[in-house]
C-alpha cells in the first residue's frame, strides 16, 4: 500500500527499524545475562570463600581455596567472551545514540557515567584472549597427552588474569546493558545517521581517542583488607 505524503515512515523502513531493534535487543539481553552471570560467579565464591580461611582472612585449606577460585574464574570468563563479542558494538551504539540530556540527570545518567573506562577493560580482556589464541597456536602439533595438560594450565592462567576484568564488566557491563535497553526505541529511527555515528564511535575507540574519562571505579572488594588477601 502506498503511504501518504504525511506518513513519517514507509512500511519497508518500519520493518527495517524493527529488525534493527530486534537485533539490538538480542545483543543487549546477551550482555545483561553475561553481567548477571559474572555477578553470580562472584557471589557463589563469596558465600564459600570464608570457609577456606581463618578469622584473619588467610587460607587454611589451600587446595579447596585454589579450586574454588579456578571454578569462579572459569565461569566468569565464559561471560567475558560474550562482552568481547557484543560489547564494543553496543557501547558504540549507546554513545552514538545517547543525547546530552541523557547524561544530565536523565534516567540512564548514572549508567552512562559508569561506562567511563569500559573501553580499556574490553581492550585488556581482548588482549588476554588474543594471547590465549597464540598459546593454542603454539601448542599445535604437541603430543595429545602433554597438550591437554598444558592447555588446561594455560586456560587457568587466562581465566585468572581475566578475573579482574570480568569483575569490572560485572559492574560497568550491567550499566551498559541497562543504558542500551533504555535506548532501544531510538535504534533505527534514522538508520543512515545512526550507522555513521556508530562507525565513528567504533573508530574513536579503536584509535584510543577516549578523552580524559577517569577509569572505572575499583571493585568494592578491593577496599576490604581481608578480601584483598584472599584475592576475592
Amino acid at each position: 500500500m502506498p503511504t501518504s505524503p504525511d506518513s513519517p515512515t514507509s512500511p519497508d523502513s518500519q520493518s527495517q527499524d524493527t529488525g534493527e531493534q530486534a537485533a539490538w535487543r538480542v545483543r543487549v539481553q546477551a550482555l545483561a545475562f553475561a553481567a548477571d552471570g559474572i555477578g553470580q560467579a562472584s557471589d557463589r565464591w563469596d558465600v564459600v570463600s570464608d570457609s577456606y580461611c581463618d578469622e584473619d582472612g588467610w587460607p587454611v585449606d589451600e587446595t579447596g581455596y585454589a579450586d574454588g577460585k579456578v571454578a569462579r574464574d572459569s565461569a566468569a570468563w565464559e561471560h567475558v567472551e560474550t562482552f568481547l563479542t557484543h560489547g564494543p558494538e553496543v557501547l558504540a551504539g549507546v554513545r552514538a545514540t545517547a543525547q546530552p540530556a541523557d547524561y544530565l540527570g536523565g534516567a540512564i545518567s548514572a549508567d552512562l557515567l559508569r561506562l567511563r573506562g569500559i573501553d580499556s577493560v574490553l581492550a585488556r580482556a581482548g588482549e588476554i584472549r588474543r594471547e590465549w589464541d597464540q598459546v593454542l597456536a603454539l601448542m599445535e602439533g604437541s603430543m595429545s597427552g602433554s597438550r591437554e595438560l598444558y592447555e588446561e594450565r594455560a586456560r587457568e592462567i587466562r581465566n585468572s588474569e581475566g578475573w579482574h576484568y570480568a569483575n569490572e564488566l560485572g559492574y560497568s557491563g550491567a550499566a551498559l546493558a541497562r543504558a542500551a535497553d533504555h535506548l532501544i526505541d531510538r535504534i533505527g529511527v534514522d538508520q543512515s545517521a545512526h550507522t555513521g555515528r556508530v562507525q565513528a564511535a567504533l573508530a574513536r575507540s579503536a584509535s584510543g581517542q577516549r578523552g580524559t574519562s577517569p577509569p572505572s571505579p575499583p571493585a568494592s572488594a578491593a577496599s576490604d583488607p581481608a578480601a584483598t588477601r584472599r584475592s576475592r
